[in-house]
């Protein structure tokens, strides 16, 4: 679970730290959709802070950072952290982080003091149910009223990727449109948009899928002759990425005595028999339906009774070839 979640964070990280998609994503989430950052007034901000452990100092690591810029000094630094799962203590996280920037300008450790926005994208499908306010973090707490005036506030600010109003998903302009319109319609998704980091969205869409093997996109690409200036739309490159992966799926249901026109067979119906090739086949078409149904999928599932091209598909995305 520890090396899946890691390679998710990171295919994560790579994707939002491209200056056009991070400041696509603060725009439209902060600023309503009003291009008040610029992609050029962006910079790479360190990650890295330091605070003071039990015993000795501990660094901590957010997951991207950026400067705003203005007239060559810093005028915002944004912390982004990607979560896929909700973190009830996030709030005291988000405090160390913060407080460890504020504390190095305090220290006299950077030129300039300015302000500091963190804010969370959370890509799990559950509702985020974590605490958002300090207030409600210690409501269990029997805390005097008059005493929280003197508390300060500290409130966390978290999108739910996959639950994105359709209105705010379209004020996207980068790739990131892709990613949360894949996350909201799922397979049915479909697009005539223009890609501009193509390995960066395939891994992400693939890891949003659940799948975490992504090593070999790179060399997928250069296979098939895509380059990453190459002009390409959505359904060019997910046409092609299928159609390989339906290859590589035939071969190997070849090689294990399973037929195209086999598992066509079982896939209609048991009557034709049951020979070992379709015996498998048949198996592994149950593996599949009882995917489907755990998942709700009750619609792929119709179509993948009577296609047989996306019934390839669906194997390939769950693993079974």
């Amino acid at each position: 679970m520890g090396k899946t979640k890691e390679k998710k964070d990171t295919v994560e990280k790579e994707f939002v730290s491209f200056t056009d998609i991070a400041a696509d994503v603060i725009n439209v989430l902060l600023y309503e959709g009003e291009e008040i950052t610029q992609e050029a007034s962006l910079h790479p901000a360190p990650t890295e802070s330091i605070y003071q452990g039990s015993k000795k100092l501990r660094s901590q690591y957010e997951d991207l950072c950026k400067y705003e810029l203005s007239g060559g000094k810093v005028k915002i630094m944004y912390l982004i952290a990607n979560q896929s799962r909700t973190d009830g203590k996030m709030l005291l996280r988000k405090a160390g982080y913060v407080g460890g920037v504020y504390r190095e300008q305090y220290e006299g450790k950077m030129q300039d003091s300015f302000p500091v926005i963190e804010f969370i994208l959370y890509w799990g499908s559950p509702r985020w149910k974590g605490s958002r306010e300090l207030g409600r973090l210690f409501r269990k707490r029997q805390i005097p009223e008059k005493t929280w005036k003197y508390i300060d506030e500290l409130k966390l600010h978290v999108f739910e990727m996959k639950h994105l109003p359709e209105e705010t998903r379209k004020l996207f302009q980068s790739d990131m449109r892709i990613v949360v319109d894949y996350f909201a319609e799922g397979e049915r998704y479909r697009s005539d948009r223009k890609i501009r980091h193509k390995a960066a969205l395939i891994k992400m869409i693939k890891v949003l899928s659940g799948e975490m093997d992504t090593e070999d996109i790179e060399r997928w690409m250069e296979e098939q002759g895509i380059r990453e200036e190459d002009d390409l739309t959505v359904c060019e490159l997910f046409d092609q990425y299928v159609r390989q992966g339906r290859k590589e799926g035939i071969s190997i249901g070849r090689a294990e005595g399973i037929t195209a026109g086999k598992a066509e067979g079982i896939a209609i119906g048991r009557a034709e028999g049951f020979a070992t090739g379709r015996f498998e086949g048949e198996n592994r078409f149950a593996r599949l339906v009882k995917m489907l149904l755990d998942c709700g999928r009750s619609e792929d599932l119709q179509k993948a009774v009577s296609d047989q091209g996306y019934r390839e598909q669906l194997y390939v995305e769950a693993g079974f070839i």
